[in-house]
């Protein structure tokens, strides 16, 4: 679905401001019609002040197609590839099947795809199509998930959150949290590397704490279902802990229902996650998770898309940046915003918007 054309003004000034929100300040020559290239009106894009160019299409290759956490993404890359005069399409697995996502890879170069986004999910599987993918002139992006430091992974940047600074911080919050007992730590697919780093940050930070806390990880699985089903098993087996924290925004919903029908926090039991699911959000507000941390799920797939085009408009020449889509913690005290509005930028509507901000500024 395209969003609806904006003025010719108001596209610009986003152009110029997402542009350097991304830290492609370097992309403004372009920006500012320095592109070249014959190219026939049946190819063109119809992108306002930028000179013609070639329709581009990126292929987003995802592990969880269907998963609430990326329907904001979906608008990001909606909204930002009808900003450049671009196509995507969305594929992969529906349930982080590792072979599905390599043959939609290998089915996007097959396809001659102009770009190639993907989660950087495993930390080998994805080396060899990558390369092909280079090889054959698509440039590859990863979002949300990144190869291991060190990597031989030959990726042009990643899009996304640090996943292990962000889990070493909710282990820090849990740490503030709780002085001593059992701690649940709850992951949909262990071994993910858009979520284990998380775990074993957040598990670094209690035990760099010192305090007598005992953690404990639980697997939930890929689907919401199977994800409540597992934490309301841990709990009722476990009715003595003193914590509750998942490191993906299905197992974080889960965590959140768990507190709510058993009144958790009345019994001193805390808990929190990750991400901005409508259910997660109301029971924050309605005191019963800690917190959650957004990492802003909508520019992981604008900015890619950003990258993307830019790449290509200079040929290459202007080379690709890794960019932290960042970190913050919504807690009861800041959830209002998340409550009362109902915008794209959170997955929670279709329409393209700007949404008038009011208020103080807070980091």
């Amino acid at each position: 679905m395209a969003g609806k054309q904006e003025p010719k003004d108001e596209v610009q000034s986003m152009r110029r401001g997402m542009l350097q929100g991304a830290g492609l300040g370097a992309a403004l020559a372009l920006l500012g019609g320095a592109l070249g290239g014959a190219i026939t009106p049946a190819q063109a894009a119809d992108a306002g002040p930028f000179p013609a160019h070639k329709r581009w299409k990126i292929v987003f290759v995802n592990h969880v197609t269907t998963n609430p956490f990326f329907v904001p993404t979906q608008y990001g890359i909606q909204d930002s590839t009808a900003l450049l005069g671009m196509e995507y399409q969305w594929t992969g697995s529906a349930n982080a099947d590792i072979a599905e996502m390599v043959n939609a890879v290998n089915a996007a170069i097959a396809g001659k795809a102009d770009a190639i986004a993907v989660p950087i999910v495993d930390p080998k599987a994805f080396d060899k199509p990558i390369q092909a993918a280079l090889d054959a002139g698509i440039p590859v992006f990863a979002y949300n998930a990144d190869a291991p430091q060190g990597s031989s992974n030959p990726r042009l940047s990643y899009i996304g959150q640090d996943l292990y600074l962000s889990g070493y911080q909710m282990g820090e919050r849990i740490a503030s949290l709780i002085d001593s007992g059992l701690v649940g730590l709850f992951i949909a697919t262990p071994g993910q590397l858009n979520i284990q780093p998380r775990l074993d940050g957040a598990v670094a930070a209690i035990k760099k704490s010192g305090k007598k806390i005992d953690v404990q990880t639980i697997a939930t699985g890929a689907t919401v279902n199977e994800e409540l089903s597992k934490i309301k098993s841990f709990y009722l087996g476990h009715q003595d802990l003193k914590g509750m924290f998942a490191v993906d925004a299905g197992s974080t919903q889960g965590v959140a229902e768990v507190m709510k029908e058993n009144n958790l926090p009345a019994k001193g039991v805390h808990g929190g996650g990750f991400d901005l699911l409508p259910r997660t959000v109301q029971l924050i507000h309605d005191g019963f998770l800690d917190f959650t941390i957004d990492q802003q799920p909508y520019v992981q797939g604008f900015y890619t898309v950003v990258q993307a085009f830019v790449y290509l408009a200079s040929g290459g020449l202007v080379g690709p940046a890794n960019v932290n889509t960042g970190l913050k913690f919504v807690t009861k005290a800041s959830v209002d915003p998340y409550l009362n509005t109902s915008t794209r930028y959170e997955g929670k509507s279709t329409k393209p918007q700007i949404v008038p901000h009011t208020g103080a500024i807070k980091g």
